[in-house]
């Protein structure tokens, strides 16, 4: 059985610091992004999040990890999200979907050298909710494949068949008849 993973957050200094302890999946994508998105409504333009007990990712979390660091692009003068000890399977990842053209990467341990030291004392467990409606998680997964295949090409025909898998999936969530 896959031990439960959670997400750690704190603000450190100027940083906005967030500590996958487990998977990232489709299961806490969704909460990992709210707690993004609080922080960068507040003004908070510097993000981490650090890998370094997440052996793996799936799509959905890594297409929620380009589409807040494309948002952030847009919307912050400067900011950046940073990953922060990424193992080899997730580099591997990062790097075949192109997302370290967009996130980045430390891949050296140079980057928030102050701050890693005072990361550990200074993370809480993430309070924002980890629970939506299966519409809303839905429409999240959708999101989140739809920016990775809007990243290249390769990721376009990667992701085509999932995409048109849950844009069925929400048309029949829609469309059903409350009990």
């Amino acid at each position: 059985m896959t031990p439960p993973t959670h997400i750690l957050v704190g603000l450190i200094g100027r940083v906005f610091w967030m500590r996958v302890d487990g998977r990232g999946t489709f299961q806490n994508s969704l909460q990992a992004k709210k707690a993004l998105q609080r922080v960068m409504n507040q003004g908070v333009k510097n993000l981490v999040v650090d890998l370094e007990r997440c052996p793996m990712m799936d799509s959905t979390f890594l297409g929620m990890l380009t589409g807040t660091a494309l948002n952030l692009r847009e919307h912050a003068d400067g900011g950046s999200l940073s990953v922060l000890n990424a193992n080899q399977r997730n580099i591997q990842l990062l790097t075949s979907l192109g997302l370290d053209h967009i996130l980045d990467l430390d891949s050296d341990g140079k980057l928030w050298q102050d701050e890693r030291k005072r990361a550990c004392d200074a993370l809480q467990q993430c309070r924002e909710s980890n629970t939506d409606c299966k519409e809303a998680q839905t429409q999240h997964v959708l999101n989140a494949h739809q920016t990775l295949a809007a990243v290249s090409e390769a990721n376009e025909c990667r992701f085509h068949d999932v995409i048109e898998f849950l844009e069925k999936e929400l048309e029949e969530q829609n469309t059903a008849v409350p009990a």
